[in-house]
């Protein structure tokens, strides 16, 4: 079964002791108006009022050509790590999603991302990550291509 992971906490850490995004800049601050502020550390929307960072993020550990950066948001104040088996992340709201699997060299394994329905996420996954050639898949935004989890093999 897919293990669904949120961005590391040793990550989030950084970010709220002060660190840098993954382009050297600290994270803007912004206050939530509502809905469409998922965090990524407890993929949970970021609730109306609260604080929340803005900023570039790149899930992969080094530069390279497939290693894509991309705006999310994250509590501003810390909260738990999202991991979860058989359960889909409190965020993924959206009708459909794109579902793409990555080698283990961190680059994308063409002809595996598709737009998914949401009800379909799980089943997709499952099905990726039995390849001999997938090492995880990534969970994004159809609209927007925006990075909201990754998925593990359990």
């Amino acid at each position: 079964m897919p293990i669904f992971n949120a961005i590391p906490g040793d990550h989030a850490e950084h970010l709220w002791n002060g660190g840098s995004n993954s382009y050297g800049h600290q994270p803007e601050t912004i206050i939530s108006d509502g809905p469409g502020y998922p965090c990524r550390h407890c993929l949970r929307n970021i609730g109306e009022g609260e604080s929340l960072f803005v900023l570039a993020y790149r899930p992969f550990p080094t530069t390279q050509p497939y290693a894509e950066t991309g705006p999310i948001f994250l509590h501003k104040t810390p909260c738990p790590r999202f991991i979860a088996e058989e359960v889909l992340p409190p965020i993924l709201v959206s009708p459909d999603y794109i579902v793409r699997g990555y080698a283990e060299d961190n680059r994308i394994v063409y002809g595996t991302g598709a737009v998914t329905p949401t009800s379909e996420i799980m089943r997709r996954a499952d099905d990726l990550l039995q390849r001999a050639d997938i090492a995880y898949v990534h969970v994004r935004s159809a609209r927007n291509n925006c990075f909201q989890c990754r998925i593990d093999a359990a």
